[in-house]
């Protein structure tokens, strides 16, 4: 048993301490957002499916010792390859969307290595059996989701502030070579067991479990495969939800992935862990919760609430999801046909989220299909389930069921005397009235003795649960129907969901138009025309970038930004001047262009380049830039990648000898001082802080308190007055961190 334990251990950690690292390759190359993460996320689901399907052919083609030979010899081949660093040949070029090309690197880079690994759970857990014909192998799945829930917290936890990426490569590596040696003890083990019984018997189960579905039904086959679609679906939709609507606090998207792990963990190591008395009724409070409570709310519920209720949800549908694919499971013999349907589904549900759903939707609506679905097959399962075993629970989960919707009404009821005032008096009678109907019907039930008919039970539960989800869908249908109130336009691509909403139209004082990014705003306009052509939010004159600005020499300036957002910016651009704009994402172009007027009335000469700035800049000659602003951070989605050594060395080249470097810290949960402070002590600049925190008066509420690092080799230039009077002095008590480099730099080091 350790043989196989210690196999499967490793290569499950192997696979999850790969996908942060190989991602944290490739994020300086594609702007550093979070839909690289789901991209690759696709991609290893995907390959998962490849490893899986080979680990079910091979088996079922190959004796034994033939495929035992195979994997030993893709293992080989997958050392050679080695290591698994990227090539610069895959940095790309523009802002086209960059999905084919990260799909293309990872294949490239460790496409084998992971497909081999991908075919770790179900490949040694059928050698156990095989091995071990009396014992069960669905404890070994159990223990291949912690190694990797272990591999996913450790990363960012140990593993990434204490090594390079290098050598983290490195120790990667060597890992495979333990797991190859681990497969090859396998191996032996299986083939020494084939020697002294050549055709071993597979016996059902095992332990004290007992195998199911020996006819395997077809409802059963669809079923391994939508299960595990749904909580795919939910995963990346909860992650997709909380990292842009809720906070999008650095590591957040560990959460969700730690939960859906546990929930495989809890459901594959002891039938007894999911009862679905317990997590049927758990799934409708769930249901309902997300949908009332954080859909309806919106980001105006507390963080706090929203991601308890986000997380707890999406825990619940995983242990439903999990938990009745395992009730679903087949004897070992059909062990790996029934996890490459548990991959397939994931898989599925990856590329839903990942591929289809930002061409289909204009938002996140993907969690809500998810939602939808899985109270669909919670429906499927109990109408299809007659299976002995189940009989029993019947009676108590339609009185859990019947309970739950009393409950809901009587909640509804509450809601509704709130919002229209009913008086107390005839209020409190109509609950009684419907708590005492309840107690009739409950009465009548118990003298009938219909609880002792199963089979009534059963239809009674799916009916509760079919009124459950028609009054789940119009919910969800009622949440995305249409663009309402101040939101006049919902826009969705690679790079997330941008938002722009009219306030104040029945003012003209305080008309004015707001782009966000999630809870992040991008910048905002007043209708005026002349109140158009001031700077706003976070970048008004009495800000760091508006002195820097001040700072700058009479006559034609050149002016670098990166991050375009409503280009605001551009209110400084005078005649003369040239500004070079740098933005990744042209859907922030589009939205830039009407209704804002930033860009049309900047008398200046504006160019954009389209594509991720640092790479740009890269391949650009000097431009001489007096002044480069750089407003990417406070998204709190850092792209790290603009912060490091080499960044700045690229900056350098573009920057005039006074010239200077103008960095937006603000940030909700990310202290980037000691990071700014770190490279101009390096590069040897000399650095101010200008804090700008206005009083919030009634007539300058559109001045935004903001945080500006300003960066010069000129101290002439950070002594001009208003910066003077303006600036304070870094901080000297900073936490120690690294200097920040392209090969090591860690965000946990840096949270508030």
């Amino acid at each position: 048993m350790a043989a196989y334990a210690l196999t499967v251990f490793a290569g499950a950690f192997l696979l999850f301490q790969v996908q942060p690292l190989i991602a944290k390759f490739i994020l300086p190359w594609f702007g550093g957002g979070p839909g690289v993460w789901t991209i690759c996320m696709l991609f290893f689901q995907v390959l998962l499916v490849g490893g899986y399907a080979y680990a079910h052919l091979s088996l079922r083609w190959l004796k034994p010792r033939r495929q035992a030979i195979l994997h030993l010899a893709l293992l080989v081949a997958a050392l050679a390859l080695l290591p698994i660093t990227p090539s610069e040949f895959w940095k790309p070029s523009g802002a086209a969307n960059p999905t084919l090309a990260i799909l293309g690197l990872l294949t490239a880079t460790l496409g084998l290595q992971y497909f081999v690994l991908s075919a770790t759970a179900p490949l040694v857990q059928h050698w156990f059996a095989r091995a071990n014909p009396g014992a069960s192998p669905y404890r070994l799945y159990a223990l291949s989701n912690a190694g990797s829930l272990l591999a996913l917290l450790s990363f960012p936890l140990f593993f990434e502030r204490q090594f390079t990426r290098k050598t983290q490569a490195q120790f990667w590596a060597w890992g495979l070579g333990f797991y190859a040696l681990g497969c090859g003890w396998c191996v032996l083990k299986l083939l020494k067991e084939q020697s002294t019984h050549p055709s071993p018997k597979i016996k059902p189960g095992g332990g004290s479990e007992q195998a199911i579905n020996h006819q395997l039904p077809a409802i059963n086959r669809f079923l391994w495969l939508l299960l595990p679609a749904c909580a795919s679906v939910l995963l990346l939709g909860v992650t997709n939800k909380i990292c842009q609507d809720v906070a999008v606090i650095p590591f957040l998207w560990i959460a969700p992935l730690s939960l859906y792990l546990l929930s495989f963990i809890v459901c594959f190591d002891n039938p007894r862990w999911y009862n679905r008395l317990v997590f049927a009724p758990a799934l409708i409070l769930a249901l309902a919760g997300i949908c009332w409570e954080v859909l309806f709310a919106g980001t105006d519920e507390p963080i706090a609430k929203q991601l308890g209720l986000y997380l707890g949800g999406l825990f619940v549908c995983c242990m439903v999801c999990h938990g009745e694919v395992y009730r679903l499971r087949p004897e070992p013999s059909h062990l790996t046909g029934y996890y490459l349907m548990i991959a397939l589904g994931g898989a599925l549900g990856g590329a839903f989220v990942g591929a289809a759903a930002p061409l289909l939707f204009n938002d996140y609506y993907e969690l809500h299909c998810g939602l939808l679905l899985c109270g669909l097959l919670m429906l499927a399962i109990c109408a299809q389930d007659r299976t002995a075993g189940s009989r029993r629970e019947w009676p108590w989960l339609a009185a859990a069921l019947c309970l739950a919707a009393w409950g809901g009404l009587d909640w509804s009821l509450t809601d509704l005397a709130r919002e229209k005032t009913i008086s107390r008096g005839p209020f409190i009678g109509l609950r009684i009235g419907i708590w005492a109907g309840l107690g009739l019907l409950a009465a009548f039930w118990l003298a009938r003795k219909k609880w002792r008919d199963y089979e009534q039970c059963r239809v009674l539960t799916c009916l509760w649960l079919a009124l459950g989800m028609l009054a789940l869908g119009a919910t969800l249908w009622l949440q995305t129907d249409g663009i309402g109130g101040d939101k006049v336009q919902v826009s969705r691509n690679f790079y997330g969901v941008l938002t722009l909403f009219e306030h104040q139209k029945e003012s003209p004082n305080e008309h004015h138009f707001l782009l966000q990014h999630g809870r992040t705003t991008h910048g905002m306009q007043f209708a005026d025309a002349m109140q158009a052509a001031w700077p706003t939010a976070y970048y008004t004159r009495r800000s760091g970038v508006g002195l820097a600005m001040g700072a700058l020499p009479e006559g034609p300036r050149r002016i670098g930004l990166v991050g375009l957002g409503a280009g605001t910016l551009t209110a400084y651009g005078r005649t003369g001047d040239y500004l070079r704009i740098y933005e990744i994402n042209p859907e922030v172009l589009r939205l830039a262009a009407s209704p804002f007027t930033y860009l049309s009335n900047c008398p200046a000469r504006i160019e954009i380049a389209l594509g991720d700035a640092r790479l740009s800049m890269e391949r650009e000659p000097p431009q001489k830039f007096d002044l480069l602003a750089l407003d990417a951070f406070s998204s709190d989605a850092v792209p790290v990648h603009l912060l490091t050594k080499e960044a700045f060395a690229v900056y350098e080249r573009h920057l005039n000898t006074n010239g200077i470097i103008a960095v937006h810290i603000s940030n909700h949960h990310l202290d980037l001082q000691p990071v700014i402070a770190n490279l101009a002590r390096h590069l040897q600049y000399q650095m101010v802080l200008i804090d700008h925190a206005p009083e919030q008066t009634k007539d300058e509420w559109w001045d935004y308190r903001s945080t500006w690092a300003l960066l010069s080799r000129s101290q002439e230039r950070l002594n001009a007055a208003p910066i003077r009077i303006a600036a304070t002095a870094p901080r000297t008590n900073l936490v120690h961190i690294p200097l920040w480099t392209d090969d090591f730099a860690s965000l946990l080091q840096i949270l508030k």
